[in-house]
């Protein structure tokens, strides 16, 4: 038997009240629609078709290869979009489809497999209980089966008290969903082609199956932004938890956030204030937090990051990082390296067991092992059109407020002095200073206080 799937991701998401369509919105780092069609291709189906409306080359442009498209031109509802599937994927008689809301990404793809597993007849349909059913179709049920669903907007009393509800998920017979979708009419309050009208046409000729999901967080679906906090904070719980089980150790996981794409590894320690986005990875031993935010970098084994920014930057073993300091792309900290307090560091690798202890500007820098940045220190690689480089050798000593302008390059063992504005090249183990000759005028202090008492008079 072959098992289709249709994820319906064509809504624009007026609740949203912007223009990135709602299925583009991200959980966890990761566009909702690619958390759906994740866990419905672990549930083990390989043909896959979203279907796509609003923002539809955006939402196309997302999917993951091998994943079919198909552009439901008018906004006729769930049945219409269905409808429209059924036609870009052909002849499926015989097959099962399974056809899915395509702004639910929390759903676990094993929580789909059981309910293919479950599925017989001509439909099942997947429910849950919640507190509050405001806003989902109501299941009405008869002699243990599922005789219709009906919308928020169509519901009589009776009906709106019922707490189970549908989640727009459901798997049918391939022939019997194609058969009553053509008997599918526009007679409700929005004037649209509805996908739950199909469970009740088909619940008068057999029996229309349920699965029911006992955790209704797992249903959550996402039409705004509140719901798409919900969404995400029940997202991080599972993540938080999920790497907790594995070893990290976490201060406080309310306020850590992980995107899905986050390696770490047993070990870890993340305190209070962690945001870890994109491809980071933390290594064993390694120290983030409190408040810190990093972005597709890498943070080695036994490193200390606190109190700062750190954004597509590789941080090596034992390195220490902070507090407030601002590692730019391509920044690359070798092992036992330090980037102190108020260090800005771009483009630049700093060698091992290298300090740049304290307010500095590194950019677009070589800087070797064992030396050391000064307090003040700059690289002036901008000459107003061009950046350029400098580097620094090993076991150099470069004097506080320093100003390095590029292209230059200081050679092993050598010194600059503070205050230094250093325009040539420094040969190995010299010392370079350039600044003026210090002068003093004696018996400064009395002449100026006579000259501010006689203009008082």
């Amino acid at each position: 038997m072959t098992v289709r799937a249709i994820v319906l991701g064509a809504g624009k998401g007026t609740r949203m009240k912007c223009d990135l369509p709602k299925v583009l919105h991200t959980v966890a780092g990761r566009p909702i629609v690619d958390w759906v069609v994740a866990a419905v291709q672990e549930a083990g189906i390989d043909d896959i078709t979203v279907v796509v409306g609003h923002g539809a080359e955006a939402v196309t442009a997302a999917l993951p290869d091998g994943v079919r498209s198909v552009v439901q031109e008018r906004q006729g509802g769930t049945g219409h979009a269905t409808r429209v599937a059924l036609e870009a994927i052909g002849d499926v008689t015989g097959d099962t489809v399974f056809v899915i809301a395509g702004d639910t990404p929390l759903f676990r793809g094993e929580t789909l497999h059981r309910m293919l597993r479950a599925h017989r007849g001509a439909c099942t349909v997947l429910t849950t209980r919640v507190p509050d059913p405001t806003g989902y179709g109501r299941v009405v049920r008869s002699g243990g089966g599922v005789s219709a669903i009906v919308e928020e907007r169509d519901t009589d009393d009776a009906t709106r008290r019922i707490d189970e509800v549908a989640m727009s998920t459901y798997a049918f017979d391939g022939t019997a969903l194609a058969a009553a979708l053509d008997k599918v009419g526009t007679h409700n309050d929005q004037s649209e082609e509805y996908l739950t009208d199909v469970v009740g046409i088909l619940a008068g000729s057999g029996p229309v199956g349920a699965f029911t999901v006992d955790d209704h967080r797992e249903t959550v679906g996402v039409n705004s932004h509140d719901q798409l906090w919900e969404a995400d904070a029940l997202m991080r719980d599972r993540i938080n938890r999920h790497w907790m089980e594995a070893g990290v150790w976490m201060q406080d996981p309310a306020t850590t956030y992980l995107d899905a794409a986050v390696t770490l590894s047993p070990g870890a320690r993340l305190y209070a204030g962690v945001h870890l986005e994109g491809a980071t990875t933390v290594a064993a031993g390694a120290v983030v937090g409190p408040q810190v935010f990093v972005v597709d970098s890498t943070i080695g084994s036994g490193a200390r990051v606190w109190y700062s920014v750190v954004r597509h930057a590789e941080v090596g073993e034992q390195v220490d990082v902070g507090p407030f300091a601002s590692l730019r792309p391509g920044t690359v900290l070798r092992r036992g390296a330090k980037a102190g307090t108020f260090v800005e560091i771009k483009a630049s690798t700093v060698g091992p067991d290298s300090k740049v202890p304290h307010l500095a500007y590194i950019g677009d820098a070589t800087i070797g092992e064992h030396s050391n940045i000064g307090a003040g220190t700059i690289t002036c690689n901008f000459d107003g059109y061009r950046k350029h480089r400098t580097v620094i050798g090993d076991r150099v000593f470069i004097g506080s407020d320093t100003m390095l302008v590029a292209p230059v390059e200081i050679g092993d063992d050598a010194v600059t002095g503070a205050g230094s504005v250093i325009t040539r090249d420094v040969s190995p183990g010299s010392l370079a200073v350039e600044r003026s000759q210090q002068k003093e005028l004696p018996g400064y202090a009395e002449r100026r206080a006579r000259s501010a008492e006689s203009e008082g008079e």
